[in-house]
């Protein structure tokens, strides 16, 4: 025991990269920060890793605390621990990136917080090293959106083909050719038509989709390239 008295102590904490869609843009969840220093400047939803609970578990606490849900899409960045990264404290920051629908989420528990969802190509300054957490989670998500349906999490659950490729223009911040786009998705074979339209896209209408029942999500060819 006397080994681990003699160690060095310092903070962990855990920084929440929350990425929403909505209006064809996607959205990051930021919120002023309520303590020095930096009081006031925007900063990721984060907090410390309280002495009972894991990472994992801090973040999920994060999340519900912030937005009020559960059991959504988070997955680990990377671990930030740099020397210098906050000014007032040695603090190692364990980075993680959630999907959310805005539209799911607490609207009065994220205005407590005086939170705001940015877009993410018109983003403000923001503290220590968020900067960095934000591009390295957005090339994580761009990456896996390559040979994945992962970021469907952000679209409702029945969709047309114009609502998903809008979103992978979202995330790819690039325009992708309609036909093109649908030629290869349909390809993969994971989605399914429903007997509904959306009449507001054309005269004929759009069809629904979503997602076959107990469908694997990850693909194994790109759906687009990068």
């Amino acid at each position: 025991m006397s080994f681990y008295l003699n160690q060095t102590k310092f903070l962990v904490s855990v920084d929440c990269v929350i990425f929403g869609y909505e209006e064809e843009q996607l959205k990051l969840l930021l919120y002023p920060r309520a303590f020095e220093p930096v009081k006031g400047s925007w900063s990721l939803m984060g907090g410390f890793v309280k002495e009972l609970e894991s990472a994992d578990e801090a973040a999920n606490r994060v999340l519900m605390e912030t937005t009020g849900l559960s059991n959504i899409f988070l997955e680990q960045v990377s671990t930030f621990s740099e020397l210098s990264r906050d000014p007032f404290e040695r603090v190692i920051s364990v980075v993680y990136f959630a999907l959310i629908r805005i539209n799911q989420s607490d609207e009065e528990l994220v205005k407590s917080h005086g939170a705001k969802w940015w877009p993410v190509n018109n983003l403000p300054k923001l503290i220590f090293d968020h900067r960095e957490m934000v591009e390295k989670s957005m090339n994580i998500l761009q990456q896996k959106a390559v040979s994945s349906l992962i970021g469907i999490e952000l679209l409702q659950e029945k969709f047309t083909f114009m609502q998903l490729r809008k979103l992978y223009e979202a995330i790819y911040q690039r325009e992708f050719d309609p036909g093109n786009f649908r030629k290869k998705i349909l390809s993969l074979g994971v989605l399914e038509r429903l007997n509904q339209k959306n009449s507001t896209e054309s005269k004929k209408g759009a069809y629904y989709y979503r997602l076959k029942p107990n469908v694997r999500i990850e693909v194994l060819d790109r759906i687009v390239k990068i």
